[in-house]
C-alpha cells in the first residue's frame, strides 16, 4: 500500500482512538450512583500554597458502594482537603473525624438517573460525530491522491471498517454506562 494512503488511514485511526479516549474520560466523570474515587479527581487541594490534585496528597478509597474515605498523608491537610471538596461544589458533604474524611454518597433519584443517562448519550453522540468527521477527512484526503480507483475504493472500505468498529465500541461503552446509571 502506498505510504501516503497508509498515513491517511493511520491518522484517521488515531483521531477515532482519541474520540474513544475522550468518551471514556467523560463517562468516568458521570456519577452512576456507586461511590468511586474518580468522583473526586477534579478536586484541587491547597498544598502549602500550590494547587495539587487530591490523589497526590491523600489516599482515596471506597469501602462500600455509598462511602468514599480520604486518608491524608499529612494530618494537617484534613481541613484543606475538606475545604477543597466544598469549593469543588460537587454536591458532597465531607465529614472530618480527626483522622480521615468520610463522604456519604447519596442515592440518585430516578429523575437524576435519567438526566445522567441523557448526558452520557449526548457524550456518546458527540464522539460518534468525531469518528465520522475523521472518516470524512480521510476520504477527502484519499480522493486528493493520485492513485488507482481500486486502491481508492479499498482505502475507503478500510476507513469505513474502522468507522464501524469505533462506532460499535462507542455504542457498547454507552450501553454499559447507561445500565450502570439506571441500576439502583
Amino acid at each position: 500500500m502506498n505510504e501516503e494512503l497508509q498515513f491517511i488511514i493511520d491518522t484517521a485511526k488515531e483521531q477515532m482512538e482519541n474520540a474513544l479516549e475522550h468518551l471514556k474520560r467523560e463517562l468516568s466523570n458521570i456519577r452512576a450512583g456507586k461511590a468511586s474515587p474518580a468522583m473526586l479527581k477534579n478536586v484541587m487541594v491547597d498544598y502549602y500554597g500550590s494547587q495539587t490534585p487530591l490523589a497526590q496528597v491523600a489516599n482515596v478509597n471506597t469501602p462500600d458502594a455509598r462511602t468514599i474515605t480520604i486518608q491524608p498523608w499529612e494530618k494537617p491537610m484534613l481541613q484543606e482537603i475538606e475545604k477543597a471538596i466544598m469549593i469543588a461544589n460537587i454536591g458532597f458533604n465531607p465529614m472530618n473525624n480527626g483522622e480521615s474524611i468520610i463522604i456519604n454518597v447519596p442515592a440518585l433519584t430516578e429523575e437524576r438517573r435519567k438526566e445522567l443517562a441523557k448526558q452520557a448519550k449526548s457524550e456518546a453522540e458527540s464522539d460518534k460525530v468525531s469518528v465520522r468527521n475523521a472518516r470524512k477527512d480521510a476520504n477527502n484526503d484519499i480522493k486528493k491522491l493520485d492513485i488507482s480507483e481500486d486502491l481508492e475504493k479499498n482505502a475507503e472500505s478500510d476507513i469505513q471498517d474502522l468507522t464501524n468498529k469505533y462506532i460499535k465500541i462507542i455504542d457498547d461503552l454507552f450501553d454499559k454506562k447507561e445500565i450502570e446509571i439506571m441500576t439502583i
